[in-house]
């Protein structure tokens, strides 16, 4: 279902749905708006379609494999989640890795930063009709996913973070062609930003919409640039920093309004801050060795914190002194800013609701969560081979709905 309306509610209120599947989400997630007319008066998300079982697979994986293993989390914030699990492993560790590492882990890190924001400001201007910002946007992102290719072998998933260190080199040879590319995004960066706040039609469209007020900023949890535009001053990067943030320069972006319109500037303005860190790393990096070899993961527990492109990323690690982690627990910066569309929507029309919910740039993939139910006995009353038979039942059903059998055996 899209969208639909329901019977009239208490209060001459009515219900509309949308989603799980709609055009604008690129992921399955519930919204049911409770609405007055054209202004929204209530917003309750329903984020549980999605569970890949990651943190329960990573228990099964050897400490070298998990960071390849979740980069499968999130389709953008694969670097995101490699590295924020080796700080956990690192934490526990109490390590630093090797300064080659550090800068190596700090381009792909902001290369994926750039890639990411480019993405969200192109679908941003697509959800308002405004496809010329689209097609620059997503334009001036290719030669971006061409360098982290270049760099890593792959437009996405780099696979190169372990616990201690990365696991191979970046070629320097390979530089050159970076500072290039950097320097003419730059200039492209310039342009776009330029006729971004210059625009009357997008200041009027989107200035003074979906306001989130700094106390709602702490009461809520946002993080990252949503946060950061409403003038919160946080960023993991220089607050507890990591990998080689803490021996460059570069400055935290802040603005005061809290709407749709800042939350753009915010992450445009951020994109010129990510290149000149990489322009620093490239001229800085030393040479060195790329990891501290193979680390035998003692018992304990262990937090990693991450500054991904959407705010705060963070996982627990608990070790029982095995080469496989006891338990992972990812916290995911979109499970904390999707919860504030219950303020930032309220008193929206309609018409607004859709770009305040892409606002904060959500990743429903990272926010996947499962819920154990619990008898009167404190028993759970399904184990995980029940629901593993429920699916392929459900699965079987489906497909003789279809007029056919499923063509694996699925005990």
């Amino acid at each position: 279902m899209s969208a639909s309306t329901s019977n009239r509610t208490p209060g001459d209120r009515r219900v509309i749905q949308i989603g799980p599947f709609h055009p604008l989400l690129e992921e399955p997630v519930g919204f049911e708006l409770t609405v007055e007319g054209e202004k929204v008066v209530h917003v309750d998300a329903c984020m549980e379609y999605i569970h890949k079982g990651i943190e329960r697979l990573a228990q099964e994986r050897t400490y070298d494999m998990v960071p390849i293993l979740l980069e499968k989390i999130c389709g953008i914030c694969s670097v995101t989640h490699s590295v924020c699990f080796c700080n956990a492993a690192e934490d526990l560790l109490q390590v630093e890795i090797p300064p080659r590492a550090s800068y190596i882990r700090t381009i792909i890190g902001e290369l994926e930063r750039l890639h990411s924001h480019l993405l969200w400001v192109g679908l941003a201007g697509h959800f308002i009709g405004y496809n010329t910002v689209f097609m620059w946007a997503w334009k001036y992102r290719e030669p971006v996913c061409d360098v982290f290719e270049m760099l890593t072998g792959h437009r996405q998933n780099s696979s190169l973070p372990i616990v201690g260190g990365v696991r191979r080199d970046i070629p320097e040879s390979y530089f050159p062609e970076a500072r290039r590319a950097m320097d003419r995004l730059d200039e492209q960066v310039e342009m776009l930003t330029a006729a971004v706040l210059d625009d009357p039609v997008l200041a009027a469209r989107l200035k003074g919409i979906g306001v989130l007020t700094p106390q709602e900023v702490v009461d809520w949890g946002v993080v990252g640039p949503t946060a950061r535009a409403s003038g919160v001053d946080t960023d993991v990067r220089r607050d507890e920093p990591y990998a080689a943030y803490e021996e460059l320069d570069w400055k935290v972006i802040t603005t005061e309004n809290g709407d749709v319109f800042d939350k753009a500037v915010v992450r445009l303005l951020e994109i010129r801050e990510s290149i000149s860190i990489i322009r620093q790393c490239l001229e800085k990096i030393p040479g060195g060795e790329l990891n501290l070899g193979q680390q035998h993961i003692p018992r304990g527990e262990g937090i990693g914190r991450y500054e991904a492109p959407r705010g705060e990323d963070i996982h627990y690690l608990r070790s029982n002194g095995t080469n496989m982690p006891e338990r992972l627990k990812v916290r995911a910066p979109s499970f904390t800013n999707v919860a504030s569309f219950e303020v930032s929507c309220i008193g929206e029309s309609i018409a607004d609701v859709t770009i305040t919910l892409a606002a904060c740039d959500p990743c429903y993939s990272c926010t996947e969560r499962t819920a154990v139910v619990r008898g009167v006995d404190g028993r759970p009353t399904h184990t995980f081979q029940d629901l593993v038979r429920l699916s392929q039942d459900k699965t079987r059903a489906l497909a003789r709905e279809m007029g056919r059998e499923p063509g694996l055996n699925l005990l």
